[in-house]
């Protein structure tokens, strides 16, 4: 299992569908479809919009693998991922840092890709995004780390630069996790 992390605007979903466009038609390689408490047509990831109240059900009936709030919004891994990985499958998912503990409790055989940006670049593509003033962005952008705490083995990827570059990183990141027999 890949769980790609990193803060917000660092990147992760255009080099999640960079490398999906590079593995396309394996069957080795899945890129996860998450489950989340937003509307499918909001933008950014593609994902499965659901409720609070569906998502709830989802996780009291054992829908997800992996499960967690952030920024008033909840978050899925489907449970038919552990079954993946079990075959022999890399699994490549959406992360959160918050959430690694409880992805590592899932998959003990977990490697993190953390996507970063320079602070200056990452301030530039969140206010593209024109959720928040500049000034709101820099100050929350002291308060995180780029860093990612723990006991995980992590690959990190600065994609400040190109596309291509960091591009390029991902897919050599997670062809050294392919499993070599299944």
């Amino acid at each position: 299992m890949v769980a790609v992390v990193g803060p917000s605007g660092a990147g992760k979903d255009t080099l999640m569908a960079h490398a999906a466009r590079f593995f396309e038609g394996r069957d080795d390689v899945v890129f996860v479809r998450r489950i989340i408490t937003r509307d499918a047509a909001a933008g950014g990831e593609d994902h499965d919009g659901v409720s609070e109240a569906e998502f709830q059900a989802l996780e009291k009936a054992g829908r997800f693998a992996v499960s967690w709030g952030a920024h008033g919004l909840h978050y899925g891994i489907p449970a038919e991922t552990k079954e993946a990985v079990a075959e022999g499958r890399l699994v490549v998912a959406n992360g959160s840092r918050s959430a690694l503990p409880h992805f590592k409790a899932a998959y003990p055989c977990l490697v993190v890709i953390n996507v970063t940006a320079r602070p200056d670049v990452l301030a530039t593509r969140l206010e593209a995004r024109g959720r928040e003033t500049r000034e709101e962005i820099l100050r929350r952008l002291e308060r995180s780390s780029l860093t990612v705490s723990g006991d995980y083995r992590v690959v990190t990827i600065d994609n400040s630069g190109s596309i291509e570059a960091a591009g390029q990183a991902m897919v050599a990141a997670l062809r050294n996790c392919i499993p070599t027999a299944r």
